[in-house]
């Protein structure tokens, strides 16, 4: 009786083990330097009909980047740095991260919101692809 109990606890045990779900998959790491070169200048880029991205998330929302220093026309290493650390939490889950699908078009594949508009009317949007390319792991040394 006893034998039978632990053969079916282990039977069990491999069952359940058999139905868990695989892991997620392995988002690649963030390049700080393509993070710098590329993307950033997206959020302070100008754009016809559109506040440029600084305009709202210099303030109280949930993606937040630094403030830019008075008479500055782009942001301190240390500035960099603590925008590349709030990016990434909106820059994980690769083609569904919330840097990409919430500035882009519904139609497009973007979600249905977005208070600062939808930047991007297309995946094939030069700046979109250039977020594209940083979520999926491009780094500073390679090229688009």
């Amino acid at each position: 009786m006893h034998s039978a109990f632990i053969a079916w606890v282990v039977a069990l045990t491999g069952l359940f083990a058999q139905q868990a779900a695989p892991p997620p998959p392995s988002t690649p790491p963030l390049d700080y330097a393509y993070f710098k070169s590329k993307v950033e200048p997206i959020f302070l880029a100008k754009r016809t009909g559109h506040a440029r991205c600084i305009a709202c998330h210099g303030q109280g929302t949930p993606l937040r980047l630094q403030a830019l220093t008075p008479g500055s026309s782009t942001w301190t290493d240390e500035q960099s740095r603590k925008n590349f650390e709030a990016v990434q939490r909106v820059a994980r889950n690769g083609m569904q991260s919330r840097l990409l699908v919430h500035p882009l078009e519904e139609k497009a594949g973007g979600d249905f919101y977005h208070s600062g508009g939808k930047h991007f009317t297309s995946q094939s949007d030069p700046e979109w692809v250039t977020l594209k390319a940083w979520v999926m792991g491009q780094t500073g040394a390679g090229s688009q």
